[in-house]
C-alpha cells in the first residue's frame, strides 16, 4: 500500500515538478502558523491579557483554527505520500502525529470550555483558570509539533 502510494501521479509530480515540493511544503507551513498563531492569541487572552477581548469573541476564532488546521492536514498527507515508507520509520514524524492528534483534541476541549466559560461571562471578566491552563498545554504542544516538524526534516536530510 505505502509503495502504491509513492507510486501515484500525485506523489511523482509533488517530488519531480520544480513547485511541486516547495508550493505543497509552503502550504503545509501556513496552515501550522495559523494553528500555532490563533492557539497564541487565545492563549494570551486565556492568560489574562487582552482582557477587553470579550470571550465570545475568542469562539469566532476557531473556524480560523479548524481552516488551519484542515489545512495542515490536507497538505501534510499530499507531503507524507511522496515517501511514506520513510515516514512511518521516522521516530520524529510518529512524534509530530502524536503531537498533532494531542493537539487537535486540546484545540477541542478549549473551545467547548471558552464557549461555556464566554456564555456567563462579561467582557472583561478572566476565563476559568481551567482555560487558561489547557490554553497553556495546547500552546505547549503545538510548539513541540513545530520542533518535531523541523526534526523530521533535518534528520531525513541525514538519513
Amino acid at each position: 500500500m505505502l509503495e502504491w502510494l509513492e507510486g501515484t501521479d500525485l506523489s511523482s509530480w509533488i517530488r519531480t515538478e520544480l513547485w511541486g515540493w516547495p508550493l505543497a511544503l509552503t502550504l503545509h507551513a501556513l496552515g501550522t502558523a495559523v494553528v500555532v498563531g490563533f492557539v497564541l492569541i487565545i492563549g494570551l487572552r486565556l492568560f489574562r491579557l487582552f482582557e477587553l477581548i470579550p470571550l465570545s469573541a475568542l469562539v469566532r476564532l476557531f473556524p480560523i483554527v479548524w481552516a488551519g488546521l484542515a489545512l495542515q492536514l490536507l497538505t501534510g498527507f499530499v507531503l507524507w505520500m511522496t515517501r511514506p515508507t520513510r515516514y512511518v520509520s521516522d521516530g520524529a514524524f510518529v512524534l509530530k502525529m502524536l503531537l498533532i492528534v494531542l493537539g487537535t483534541v486540546l484545540v477541542v476541549n478549549v473551545f467547548g470550555v471558552i464557549r461555556r466559560d464566554a456564555a456567563s461571562a462579561q467582557s472583561g471578566e478572566a476565563a476559568s483558570s481551567r482555560a487558561a491552563a489547557m490554553a497553556a498545554l495546547t500552546l505547549f504542544v503545538w510548539c513541540a509539533v513545530v520542533i518535531a516538524s523541523r526534526l523530521t526534516g533535518y534528520l531525513g536530510a541525514i538519513g
